[in-house]
């Protein structure tokens, strides 16, 4: 197997995600070419030693390409053209968030063109990726996961292997449902504290010291106190994410009325415009719901990813 000093690296996709990931592994020394629909995003990655191409078929005869797009459909484009001249990159790592049925179909397409596949969603933001907190799941072959194992740990805390085929996808899908719950009793919990009298920072403070504090609640803290939204997920992907959740529950026969109830809540935020901003302006739906209009309370807070 080669070591990972030996390997060239291709990079599909400089999104916030995208830029931030592979900016980590051009600054780890890797030998990297990154390409981006939009030539001018990736651009910048050049400075920390990337070679930024003009075509996917420039792509084609790395020894690893990652693959960090916004849809299935985006990702089925990008690896038909990746695929479509005449080299082939040995393994594929699609690191975004696609559905079971994608994923599937995707390594189908990659074997019948003799090219291992991992899928290997992550769990993070842009800001989580620099701070080097970034989470990975990956499936697929374990010898695969091995011999990439190395670079994907190189993205953040480390990488989490959970057997074959689309695992990880399920991994994935259970975790941003869970992400939908949790933004949604924060904000509720939130809310009921600041009606009953508490500041917003205060309640927080107490909550992110306890027990149920937890890296999501800490880096959501300064949203939610000075109501600054700008966007690290938006309330469109997640509710695409609960409807993954949710159609995999369906397929397995687990109920999950939480999730349902979360999913409709999203909506209907999205229902009143709120789809431009963060996901956390949920807080503000939950306060306009409890006769509330909230303001920022303007105090510095951590978010326990900066330094």
């Amino acid at each position: 197997m080669p070591t990972p000093t030996e390997l060239k690296l291709g990079w599909i996709g400089t999104g916030r995600m995208g830029f931030e990931m592979a900016a980590r592994l051009a600054k780890g020394g890797c030998d990297i070419a990154v390409w981006n629909r939009t030539r001018a995003k990736a651009e910048p990655l050049a400075k920390y030693g990337a070679k930024i191409v003009d075509s996917l078929a420039d792509l084609a005869r790395r020894d690893i390409v990652f693959c960090m797009v916004s849809t299935w459909d985006d990702v089925k484009e990008v690896t038909g053209k990746l695929l479509g001249g005449q080299g082939k990159p040995r393994m594929v790592i699609e690191c975004s968030s696609i559905s079971l049925e994608g994923s599937a179909e995707l390594r189908a397409m990659l074997k019948q063109k003799g090219v291992e596949y991992l899928a290997a969603p992550v769990s993070g933001n842009a800001k989580v990726i620099k701070a080097g907190k970034l989470t990975i799941v990956a499936s697929g072959p374990n010898k695969a996961y091995e011999e990439a194992r190395p670079f994907l740990d190189m993205l953040g805390t480390g990488s989490s292997y959970v057997g074959e085929g689309e695992l990880s996808r399920i991994a994935k899908i259970c975790h941003n449902v869970m992400l939908g719950v949790v933004i949604q009793n924060l904000c509720e919990i939130t809310v009921l504290a600041e009606k009953a009298g508490m500041p917003r920072h205060a309640f927080l403070d107490f909550l992110n010291k306890s027990v149920m504090g937890s890296m999501f609640t800490r880096y959501k803290a300064p949203a939610l106190v000075n109501l600054d939204f700008h966007v690290t997920f938006t309330p469109k992907l997640l509710r695409k994410d609960m409807d993954l959740g949710l159609d995999a529950g369906k397929r397995f026969d687990v109920p999950m009325p939480v999730a349902g109830i979360t999913r409709d809540l999203i909506q209907q935020m999205i229902g009143h415009g709120m789809t431009e901003q963060d996901f956390s302006t949920l807080l503000l739906m939950q306060a306009k719901a409890s006769g509330m209009e909230l303001k920022p309370e303007n105090k510095e807070v951590g978010d326990g990813l900066s330094s």
